[in-house]
């Protein structure tokens, strides 16, 4: 009992302590509407950043699995100061983040820069191709991150979907991410992986994504949860 005991201890201890394994302070996460979930938006949808709440404490971080993340780490480590940022858009293509990539990331100035993008530029790859424009562009961008602040961590995440159509292009994008993960070194949080297990064994077909792109409140917290994991900003 006093083995198991002290085991519990230094894991609490070891686990709270990984919450600033990563080297920053400054979390940045942005993608699409998988990443928004409604964050900053008190009564209706808002278009920019700008136009968001930045203040309202109910709203900020939204009701994605970034919730997840910041609320664990923050009730973990109140001390540590921790910021939080989500800059996810729903609708918004990779050529989106693109066009705010300057507001929403480079003038945040993150420790930790988090990407969960593609799912809504499907169709058009699937129809036009252009796979390679896609990798480039994703690639200025985590460049221009890495110029801006060397010591940056990247998380990036692999697209997920359990629509059959999709199959194909988000399997090309995952390839993608996870050749970007080794040329930047770059963590990767394998969502697609995940969601694919556990919708093999789901009581029902939308238990953990409800429509095929976006997954359910149970969905979000096992995504947080691989965040946390793989990052090892977990307690």
């Amino acid at each position: 009992m006093m083995r198991r005991l002290l085991f519990c201890i230094l894991l609490i201890a070891s686990s709270m302590s990984a919450c600033l394994a990563s080297g920053g302070k400054r979390i940045v996460f942005i993608g699409d509407s998988i990443t928004d979930g409604n964050w900053g938006c008190v009564y209706n949808y808002r278009k920019t950043s700008a136009e968001r709440s930045q203040t309202d404490m109910n709203h900020i971080y939204g009701h994605s699995y970034v919730l997840f993340v910041a609320a664990r780490c923050e009730a973990a480590r109140p001390e540590a100061d921790l910021e939080f940022f989500n800059r996810g858009f729903s609708g918004h293509h990779l050529r989106d983040l693109a066009a705010r990539w300057q507001e929403d990331v480079l003038d945040l100035n993150p420790d930790v820069l988090s990407v969960l993008v593609g799912i809504n530029d499907i169709p058009e790859l699937l129809e036009h191709g252009n796979y390679e424009q896609w990798t480039a562009t994703l690639r200025s961008l985590l460049q221009q991150v890495k110029d801006q602040n060397p010591g940056v961590k990247l998380v990036l995440c692999t697209p997920f979907t359990t629509k059959p159509e999709w199959a194909e292009g988000v399997a090309r994008l995952d390839e993608i991410v996870r050749s970007l993960c080794k040329e930047f070194g770059a963590v990767c949080v394998p969502f697609d992986t995940m969601f694919a297990k556990l919708v093999r064994k789901a009581p029902n077909s939308g238990f953990w994504i409800w429509d095929g792109i976006h997954p359910t409140p149970a969905g979000h917290l096992k995504m947080a949860e691989l965040w946390m994991k793989k990052t090892r900003l977990r307690f």
